[in-house]
């Protein structure tokens, strides 16, 4: 976990002249946020494209690195439901000329896409380039952006298998895609000139209004779980899965009272938390995996187990435990992915 000082976080989150007035008006506490750590969370690409990085990507080149970082969990073509929804699909030629996707509104759709949703390119590359692949945020270069993003666009028939995609001509692909008049700004969020003068937006005029009323307001908050009940258990126990953020970390979700607080874990688990292992895999629960518990047994009795399960942590794969594929951690060191599997072996405590 990172930890920052307050104004280092102000600054990162409200810009230069907040960080300022922090500094100025509260003594020793933090430090002007150096250019470096700025640029560090300075990687956002806006609608107009600015902050994009310079670089091009081909679409060969993309379906290696997607077959490598993404099949597992997205399906070899963009087209998985297994992990997450899909990423291509439900788009015509028709919504490319028109930018609105029709299936949308008819109900034609069995399932919405990501394609069939964004209404920016810039949008796809941003989250690529800052939250995937998921088990490696932010591990990708811009070239391999770019080249993941031209094999997406190739899958959804908007560019030829020969198409190279660049920082130069990213806003070409804005032109045509389908949904790219489906977002609205006719609303107070979106403060543009309004379209009477000229504009995009409606000028910033809000569309609800109301009175803050400040009477018998509670003199007591407590946080509670967000989660509905009926969606409490999808996940199994949360507790056993000892999750280190939250307001509802260590809640009991199959019956019992509720935890005061979660036990004190390994280093070997906190290292599966930090890494994603224990939003897949429960130490007594299946999740999306196996339960840890259930590992142990198949394998204990094995005198390879130890090589083969850092192989297969490492490299993914699909098949063993059913159809839903896992991802390939091969940016964990091999030392880490050791300390995990006998951790595993050694019975997830």
């Amino acid at each position: 976990m990172f930890r920052f000082s307050k104004t280092i976080l102000v600054f990162a989150l409200f810009g230069a002249s907040t960080a300022a007035f922090a500094f100025d008006n509260f003594k020793g506490i933090g430090r002007q946020a150096t250019p470096a750590e700025v640029k560090a969370w300075d990687i956002d690409v806006r609608p107009d494209f600015k902050g994009l990085p310079k670089g091009s990507g081909s679409v060969d080149k993309g379906q290696e690195l997607f077959e490598e970082k993404c099949a597992s969990c997205h399906g070899t073509f963009g087209e998985s439901n297994e992990v997450f929804t899909p990423l291509v699909g439900g788009t015509t030629k028709d919504d490319m000329k028109t930018g609105r996707v029709k299936g949308l509104s008819s109900g034609e759709l069995p399932q919405r896409t990501t394609f069939t949703k964004v209404a920016t390119i810039s949008t796809v590359f941003d989250y690529i380039q800052r939250a995937m692949p998921w088990t490696a945020p932010k591990s990708l270069k811009p070239d391999d952006v770019y080249a993941i993003l031209a094999y997406m666009l190739n899958l959804s028939e908007m560019v030829p298998a020969d198409f190279v995609l660049s920082d130069k001509n990213i806003g070409d692909i804005q032109k045509i895609l389908p949904n790219r008049n489906g977002m609205t700004t006719d609303h107070g969020m979106w403060t543009g000139a309004s379209a009477a003068k000229g504009g995009i937006g409606n000028g910033g005029k809000p569309d609800t209004s109301n009175k803050a009323c400040m009477k018998n307001c509670k003199t007591e908050v407590k946080v509670a779980s967000s989660l509905p009940d009926y969606a409490r258990t999808a996940h199994g126990e949360l507790y056993d899965q000892n999750r280190p953020f939250g307001p509802v970390r260590g809640t009991k979700t199959l019956g019992g009272e509720a935890a005061a607080a979660p036990a004190a874990v390994s280093p070997a688990m906190e290292m599966a938390t930090k890494n994603g292992c224990m939003a897949c895999h429960g130490v007594n629960n299946k999740i999306v995996g196996p339960s840890y518990n259930e590992v142990l047994s198949r394998y204990k009795d094995q005198t390879d187990a130890e090589d083969r399960l850092v192989a297969k942590v490492k490299a993914g794969g699909q098949g063993v435990w059913g159809s839903i594929p896992m991802p390939p951690n091969g940016h964990l060191k091999d030392e880490d992915l050791k300390t995990l599997v006998k951790w595993i072996l050694s019975g997830a405590k």
